[in-house]
């Protein structure tokens, strides 16, 4: 099991500056991940400033030579495919192929689709989501894409570079409580981040996602522990990843503690805790 870092890039850490020493502080503590929430949008009582995850990624990857970076997660209904596919290759050569793109439907929590005039129906949202991340993986191929679907185009596009990870970025999908159909669709790549689950909910997930795929082997699973699933437990249940982090506003003071913290000894800090809140 690995353990990651995940943050928000709001208040104090919306600076992208902060990320550089921060990445580098926390690779030489032991951390093997370094991953950032992707909100254009929080509440205004919460935190003011939010800075721009990619470019905060990118002063993380060349400060680093070690440790996965990337996004949990990046909603494709408010991005180009064509867009992401570029800053995907981009980051991924930056960082020597480390990059881990994690993909979702979005939310619209404060407003951040439909203040901004973004499609709020999670029909839509999921049907988006799918064919946006095929047409991502056909750019990635560096060979000439001609698509023409119900959301989006790409009329004889070729994407140079390729990523340096081959066959492509490992991607990985959020699935939320029960739902099933974005479990189906995290087993068809490479990794599931768990949203909202209990120990039963995850179970659950990981035996549909061991039934569509005919195993768990080479398959990543996301755990952050919680009041309703222990580190214990999600050791026990397997998870590839243990993430932890900090609510929005959090200094960067304290998220340096933590990030020179050693990783396991980490998930015991006070504040850090299920049920823990700012």
């Amino acid at each position: 099991m690995q353990h990651a870092l995940l943050l928000p890039p709001n208040g104090e850490l919306s600076d992208p500056r902060v990320f550089g020493p921060l990445a580098a502080a926390a690779e030489a503590a032991g951390w093997e991940g370094l991953f950032l929430w992707d909100h254009v949008l929080r509440s205004p009582d919460q935190v003011g400033a939010i800075g721009d995850p990619w470019i905060c990624l990118a002063a993380a990857a060349v400060t680093t030579k070690r440790i996965r970076i990337g996004t949990m997660v990046t909603p494709i209904t408010r991005r180009r495919p064509i867009k992401l596919a570029r800053e995907a290759v981009s980051l991924d050569q930056l960082s020597s192929g480390r990059l881990t793109l994690g993909l979702g439907l979005g939310v619209d929590s404060y407003g951040e689709l439909s203040k901004l005039g973004e499609i709020v129906d999670a029909r839509t949202r999921g049907q988006r989501l799918d064919e946006g991340v095929e047409l991502l993986c056909r750019f990635w191929t560096g060979e000439q894409v001609d698509h023409r679907g119900e959301h989006f185009v790409a009329d004889g596009v070729t994407v140079l570079p390729r990523p340096i990870q081959q066959p492509r970025v490992p991607l990985w999908f959020a699935a939320r409580g029960e739902a099933r159909k974005p479990v189906r669709r995290a087993a068809r790549y490479d990794g599931i981040f768990p949203v909202d689950v209990t120990e039963e909910t995850l179970r659950a997930m990981l035996d549909l996602i061991a039934s569509e795929r005919g195993s768990l082997d080479g398959f990543d699973v996301a755990g952050r522990p919680s009041a309703d699933l222990s580190y214990e437990t999600l050791t026990e249940i397997g998870v590839t990843w243990m993430f932890t982090g900090v609510q929005p506003g959090a200094t960067r003071a304290e998220v340096e503690s933590i990030a020179t913290s050693d990783p396991v000894s980490a998930f015991d800090r006070p504040e850090l805790r299920p049920g823990a809140r700012r």
